[in-house]
């Protein structure tokens, strides 16, 4: 949910108009809009080369998961530990756009760690997956944008922990 239907609710279910600090909130996010749909289309247009970077320092910190027997054996398994980058990268995307980490918690994170603990797929180790992520992120990314886009991956790995 956006962070403007979030303060209508949430006036709504109290019987009153939005607070003047809600109203700013409000007037900061919509100021903003234009940065994060320019972050987000950097994301987009550099989501394959993210994933690149991101998947080869993952496999390098633990080549034991592309080995013989590891949770990305084969071009499969790989593949799908790929497409789950893409996932959270759009995830994050979706968050940046509404101004909110509900996307991430109502999606992304309740419910993951046990969907990854009954694949079999370690915690510790998806939790160094999204940090690659992250790292992958910021480095196609200037600062200013680096600051925005960490708290969300920040979130999820919180959520994972």
């Amino acid at each position: 949910m956006s962070l403007i239907s979030q303060i209508i609710n949430s006036a709504d279910n109290e019987l009153r108009y939005p607070t003047v600090g809600e109203l700013r909130s409000i007037q900061e996010y919509i100021k903003t809009g234009y940065q994060r749909i320019h972050l987000i289309t950097i994301i987009r247009n550099k989501e394959k080369e993210i994933v690149q970077t991101s998947s080869k320092k993952i496999f390098q910190l633990h080549p034991e998961y592309i080995a013989p027997g590891g949770n990305a054996e084969g071009s499969v398994k790989r593949s799908l530990c790929l497409r789950d980058y893409g996932w959270y990268l759009r995830l994050i995307t979706y968050s940046i756009l509404s101004g909110d980490k509900a996307t991430i918690e109502q999606v992304g994170v309740i419910g993951v760690r046990e969907m990854y603990n009954s694949l079999g797929v370690p915690i510790l180790g998806m939790i160094d997956a999204i940090q690659c992520l992250k790292d992958g992120t910021i480095e196609v990314l200037n600062n200013e944008d680096a600051c925005i886009v960490t708290p969300y991956f920040d979130f999820i790995v919180r959520g994972m922990s």
